[in-house]
């Protein structure tokens, strides 16, 4: 009765999303990478745009990274999408130019993890697997009012086990691993769930013993290092320097404005724009910048429009770009 329950509610409520309209591989691929730290509604528009430019394993194998970087730009955490075009290579010699469609072999593949690896095994090919990401993971802890560290291996595969125990057959298991997780995203919600309008709440002990404001019980975050940067934007005429980080670390390979002061004797204008304070995961960046523009151009300058059309400027800076692009136009 708790699936037909589930399944019931699904049929009626889940939301009209693009990758759910068929079972393309690719395409629940591709929304499921992006959907990591980001919003479903915020990532359509990205989504739409990326499998436009890149529609198969083939292309997106072959795709320019710089190309890449940019399509992906305003989603962060840009190591994803390298992760795509790596897995997209692998695919083309080893697996004709597909994915595999088990869980087992899905989770040999840079980029893609127990949960991902779930989602494509069971939504594309109907796999009995589990799909457990957070919106599941929360689901199953009030269900079975876990009061522990959810963060836990121990934990953590303990709910793995339920939500395995709970699975329907393969015919259905595409829409029972996404009634879970819709189920999340839209009832059993993080703040304030919507216990009344949830399909299976005469389920659910964490409502019965009315404890599920409180769960699911999540390990206490480290609190992130702040680093204080100062930001020099040099412009001349209609162009903007810029230039390439390294390839490892924090923003690998993408571009940034200048963190060095020139001399002063080639700058005819320093003007202080807006600071920006930019949070990662595990840093903040609190940034003071300035425009400054030149006299004379040197290695590096790019033209605005040029940089719009083809250089990936990440989150951090985006603002900054923004403010000078207004101020040249």
């Amino acid at each position: 009765m708790f699936q037909y329950d589930l399944l019931s509610w699904y049929e009626k409520n889940a939301r009209e999303l693009e990758f759910r309209k068929n079972k393309d591989a690719y395409g629940i691929w591709i929304s499921e990478i992006m959907a990591q730290q980001t919003r479903i509604e915020a990532m359509l528009a990205y989504y739409a745009r990326f499998m436009k430019e890149l529609p198969d394993i083939q292309s997106l194998s072959e795709v320019d990274d710089e190309k890449l970087n940019k399509l992906w730009q305003g989603l962060g955490y840009y190591s994803r999408a390298r992760n795509l075009k790596k897995c997209a290579i692998i695919c083309m010699e080893e697996y004709n130019g597909k994915l595999p469609s088990t869980k087992k072999e899905l989770m040999k593949l840079p980029g893609i993890g127990n949960y991902t690896a779930g989602a494509i095994a069971s939504i594309a090919f109907d796999e009995k697997v589990s799909a457990v990401d957070g919106n599941v993971i929360r689901v199953f802890s009030r269900l079975y009012n876990i009061d522990e560290d959810v963060t836990s291996q121990k934990v953590k595969k303990r709910i793995e086990n339920l939500v395995d125990d709970s699975l329907v057959e393969s015919r259905d298991i595409s829409h029972y691993n996404q009634a879970l997780m819709e189920l999340g995203a839209l009832i059993c919600i993080p703040q304030n769930p919507r216990c009344e309008q949830c399909p299976i709440k005469k389920y659910c002990q964490a409502y019965k013993q009315d404890t599920q404001n409180r769960l699911p019980i999540l390990k206490k975050k480290k609190e992130r290092k702040i680093i204080q940067k100062t930001i020099y934007i040099y412009t001349y005429k209609n162009k903007i320097h810029i230039h390439k980080r390294s390839d490892k670390g924090l923003l690998a390979g993408l571009y940034e404005f200048d963190e060095d002061l020139i001399n002063e004797s080639n700058i005819i204008n320093k003007v202080q724009i807006p600071s920006y304070t930019h949070i990662f995961s595990h840093v903040e960046w609190h940034m003071d910048a300035y425009m400054i523009e030149v006299k004379e151009e040197f290695d590096g300058f790019v033209h605005i429009e040029t940089i719009e059309k083809e250089y990936a400027i990440p989150s951090a800076f985006a603002p900054f770009f923004k403010e000078v692009k207004g101020r040249l136009s």
